[in-house]
Formats: C-alpha cells, sequence, structure tokens
C-alpha cells in the first residue's frame, strides 16, 4: 500500500486516482499508525511552506515521516510536498523543513518571466534515475509554483526544468525523492514516474 499523507494540505484525491489508474493501492492516511503498514508514503502539498509545516506538525507526521526515511521506506514529495523534504524555506520569512535533503527553497525571479510558474514545461535529465525509466529527454510535465529549491548538494538533482532560473525539478537521495511538477495533471509522462516510483515502493 502507497499511502498519501493528509494534512489538510493538497489535492489527495487526484494523486490516489493516478495510482489507481496504474493499479496500485494507494490510500489516503490521516493517522501516523497508519504509515508502518506502507510500503512507500506520498507528501502532497500546495500552499505556503510555513503553513503546510505547521499543519504537518499539528498532524502529527513529522517525527514518522523522519523515521521512515531513517528506515529507508520510500518517499515521494510532490510541488510543496517536494520543498518540505528540505532544511528551510524563505518564503514569507524563514521555515524549517523537514531536513530530509539539505537546501534552502528560495523564489524564482521574476525579472523576464511570470510567477507563478504555471503550464507545460520541459524536463532536462542530469543523471540516471529508476524514476525516469521510459522518459524521453525534453519531454513536458505540468508546474504550478512561484518557489524552488536551491540543494546544499548538486548530486540530488536527477532532472532540471528552467523558468527564470534553472531549478531542481526532480530531486532524489537514498530513498527520499521529490517532483517539484504534478506528475498525476503530467499525462503520460506523470504517470510514468508515478509507476516507476510505485514499483520501488514493492
Amino acid at each position: 500500500m502507497i499511502a498519501i499523507i493528509d494534512y489538510g494540505v493538497g489535492n489527495l484525491r487526484s494523486v490516489q486516482k493516478a495510482f489507481e489508474r496504474l493499479g496500485y493501492d494507494a490510500q489516503i492516511v490521516t493517522e501516523q499508525r497508519e504509515l508502518i503498514r506502507a510500503h512507500g508514503i506520498v507528501v502532497p502539498g500546495v500552499g505556503a511552506f510555513g503553513d503546510a509545516m505547521h499543519a504537518l506538525e499539528s498532524s502529527g507526521f513529522v517525527e514518522d515521516l523522519v523515521q521512515s526515511a531513517q528506515a529507508g521506506k520510500p518517499i515521494l514529495g510532490i510541488c510543496l510536498g517536494m520543498q518540505l523534504l528540505f532544511a528551510k524555506s524563505e518564503e514569507y520569512g524563514e521555515h524549517n523543513g523537514l531536513a530530509l535533503l539539505e537546501g534552502v527553497v528560495t523564489r524564482l525571479p521574476n525579472d523576464h518571466v511570470k510567477v507563478p510558474h504555471v503550464g507545460w514545461n520541459q524536463l532536462h535529465r542530469q543523471r540516471q534515475h529508476p524514476v525516469l525509466e521510459g522518459f524521453e529527454e525534453g519531454e513536458n510535465v505540468y508546474f504550478v509554483h512561484s518557489y524552488a529549491v536551491v540543494p546544499e548538494q548538486p548530486e540530488v538533482v536527477i532532472a532540471t526544468s528552467e523558468h527564470g532560473r534553472v531549478f531542481p525539478a526532480i530531486v532524489g537521495k537514498d530513498h527520499v525523492l521529490g517532483m517539484q511538477f504534478h506528475p498525476e495533471k503530467s499525462g503520460r509522462v506523470g504517470l510514468t514516474m508515478l509507476a516507476n516510483f510505485a514499483r520501488l515502493c514493492q
């Protein structure tokens, strides 16, 4: 079972439906104890970083997510959920994240482009990873965000995109993965990547 964490932030049902369409058991969970039987965890998220971290802390999931990562259980952060995996964010002040990955979340520059970055954009592979199996270089995925991560360790970057600056679109270290775009809204390419993540959970 893949657990999709419900902490009051994010479009959970669309992510669940995407996994179900692929034939995987994905369940929306509201209690920490439900993570024990999960083979993988999805952290969705939309909105502001600080509000989302507060909601995650209030829900009681933070310690369980850290323990799950330490135990090697696959974790996927989607959109804001990817940003929460990192140590800090500069969105509306400075906020601490889960610190499963080292780095900071900063605002995209709006000198020559519109922010938020909304719409389809190309992905560019930076290194091989099982989550990219079946991916063709330059294929498009769907983004909705104003902030992006600046990782301390460049080697965590799996794929990049560009809007105002080049930014990490997929990151990964050990069993912790993040996608800045919405795979559940990215057609065949996004579904393929969700299927690849689901296989990592088996």
